[in-house]
């Protein structure tokens, strides 16, 4: 038999060969446990009791708050901190925009840099007429026979629409300083009044709500319609005090200031006045000083 061969059997021999635990109580000697045991078994039940405790390690880790305590894992309530951080920092970093962009604007108001252009009331009634002699206002016959019957009705009318408009006056909604005025050639159909948040915004005349709705890019939104073919418009409200369908005296409060929607700067109103569907420039009949 070969020495290679030997040294085999010997190993097998080692690791199959049976011994005997025998635990014992040393005062009586009396046999507590006997096990028989060879070296295979007892290689083969420590491998598999170090399997064990290595994936039961390993999913107490994974699965458990413990892994909060081994470096280089974070805890998922400090993820969840972190991440409300981030989203207040650039609601923050916003908002400091826009008061940048708002100081700077009152800063150019107070230090003049504003440029101030007289209008004429004369040039722009002139120039809404030439936009309306441009558009084509020949009635449709279906528009003919509505206007006859609303004239029919209006003239048993005993309400505001039927009443003359010798006396009608615009009330101021707002006192405050003119941030931006109004711009027939870049659209801007309105005059922006800086003034302080939550000041009471009032009703320019007696009408109703026709729509009081919040809107992405002007906030909270109001517009009344008046008699002799008016309509009132107030934009970038804090709050609305009316609901569409409220009927509202001039001088009534409609709704707070505020600086609501994508497009303001600051807070401020935008006030817009429209007559039979075409814009005119406030300021030519509120004063708002």
């Amino acid at each position: 038999m070969s020495e290679k061969k030997k040294r085999q059997k010997k190993i097998k021999r080692k690791l199959l060969d049976k011994y005997r635990l025998v635990v014992l109580n040393e005062n009586t000697f009396e046999e507590r446990i006997s096990l028989k045991l060879n070296r295979l078994n007892v290689f083969v039940l420590v491998s598999l009791s170090g399997i064990f405790l290595v994936i039961a390690t390993l999913l107490l880790i994974a699965f458990t708050p413990l892994r909060e305590y081994i470096p280089g894992y974070s805890s998922t309530a400090l993820k969840k901190k972190a991440t409300s951080l981030e989203f207040k920092t650039d609601s923050i970093q916003q908002v400091l925009a826009m008061n940048e962009r708002y100081y700077e604007s009152i800063k150019k108001v107070l230090q003049g840099d504003v440029s101030v252009q007289d209008f004429n009331k004369d040039s722009i009634v002139q120039a809404v007429k030439f936009e309306i002699d441009q558009v084509d206002l020949k009635p449709i016959p279906e528009d003919s026979v509505l206007r006859e019957k609303v004239d029919k009705e209006d003239k048993y009318n005993l309400f505001e629409s039927a009443t003359s408009g010798t006396n009608f006056v615009l009330f101021p909604p707002v006192n405050g300083t003119i941030s931006e005025p109004y711009n027939l050639k870049e659209k801007h159909y309105a005059v922006d009044l800086v003034v302080a948040e939550n000041t009471p915004i009032k009703a320019t005349a007696d009408g109703s709500v026709i729509f009081a709705e919040w809107t992405a890019e002007t906030g909270y939104v109001i517009i009344l319609e008046h008699s002799q073919g008016l309509i009132s418009v107030y934009k970038h409200n804090g709050s609305l005090t009316k609901s569409q369908g409220d009927l509202v005296k001039a001088g009534e409060v409609i709704a707070t200031s505020g600086n609501t929607g994508d497009l303001t700067t600051g807070p401020h109103l935008h006030f817009e006045l429209w007559n039979n569907g075409y814009p005119i420039n406030p300021t030519n009949f509120i004063d708002f000083n």
